[in-house]
């Protein structure tokens, strides 16, 4: 049977894997040259058709806390992800994220307290390590630009998971991930209209795949499971499970792309499953959950109570 912490960590693990599909399907499936747009129809869609289904709206302090948490872990994360993706090749632009552990374990430390273990900056030091034997062999021009890009997406999320832990969840993670998503997209829309304007060609039915797909599967259901998991783990320890991303990425670029894999990318890739495995192996001091010490509001085996919300006509499924 398996334990409670090791389905947490499952399912969790599952949003970064999705993530990992964006660069393929960035690539393959959406229009050239058009990043902000890319970045709203992934947004927004999903965020819309995730508060029909919570019908619910923020209270009070959240509307402006969505705000925020919408534009760093949506807005401004999206737009900057989908410039690195169009300017850098797939794997290249997924595992510049590998610094997001340690920069959120970093930060994790000063905001939330959560302890700094050697353990976890040794394990932090090992993904980027991981991560530098895959991008060093990347047979391709490193765009400065995107470069600059893929880093600056990866501060703003790291920062917006840091803020999320640290306010908690007013509602249920479905919830509260429509609110992220709806504000996040909002922003996206103006910066669009305003730097892209609307597109002046048709798009194909290939281009609203792409778009659905990265609006369905990488981004509302990843996104309900990713922050699900941050609600029931440390910020420092859900941060790891990030690193799939670029290893699915990879691996989609070798497997689908014609991307050339090297043997030591191979060794950066088995380097960055260990760095993993090292920071969310079950500390001695720990209880049978997801390999840490909970507060009380974060059992998974008790009932949880939301509020900080309207609920709105009917009833919640979520």
């Amino acid at each position: 049977m398996l334990s409670n912490r090791f389905f947490v960590l499952a399912i969790t693990a599952l949003a970064p894997a999705l993530w990992g599909t964006t660069y393929l399907t960035t690539t393959a499936l959406l229009p050239p040259d058009r990043p902000l747009l890319a970045a709203t129809l992934r947004a927004l869609p999903a965020g819309l058709l995730l508060l029909l289904i919570c019908r619910r709206l923020p209270q009070g302090a959240w509307w402006g806390k969505s705000w925020v948490l919408g534009v760093l872990n949506i807005g401004a994360f999206f737009a900057l992800l989908f410039v690195a993706a169009y300017r850098l090749p797939g794997g290249v632009a997924a595992i510049v994220g590998g610094i997001q552990p340690l920069v959120i374990a970093l930060l994790a430390s000063r905001v939330l307290h959560e302890r700094l273990t050697t353990r976890v900056v040794v394990a932090g030091a090992t993904g980027v390590l991981g991560v530098a034997l895959i991008v060093l062999q990347a047979q391709a021009r490193l765009d400065p630009l995107g470069l600059l890009a893929a880093v600056g997406g990866t501060l703003a999320m790291a920062s917006g998971i840091v803020l999320a832990k640290k306010w908690g969840q007013p509602a249920p993670p479905l919830t509260t991930t429509a609110w992220q998503l709806v504000t996040g997209g909002l922003t996206l829309l103006v910066v669009m209209l305003l730097v892209e304007g609307l597109p002046t060609e048709p798009l194909t039915g290939v281009n609203l795949a792409g778009y659905a797909y990265l609006s369905v599967f990488g981004t509302a259901v990843a996104y309900v499971l990713w922050f699900r998991g941050l609600a029931r783990m440390p910020a420092g320890t859900t941060a790891f499970l990030g690193l799939l991303s670029p290893i699915v990425a990879i691996l989609l670029g070798w497997g689908l792309a014609g991307e050339v894999l090297s043997g030591l990318q191979l060794l950066g890739i088995v380097v960055v499953l260990a760095s993993i495995a090292a920071a969310v192996a079950r500390p001695r001091a720990s209880v049978d959950g997801v390999g840490y010490l909970p507060q009380a509001t974060d059992d998974p085996g008790r009932p949880r109570r939301y509020g900080g919300s309207t609920r709105w006509a009917g009833k919640s499924s979520s």
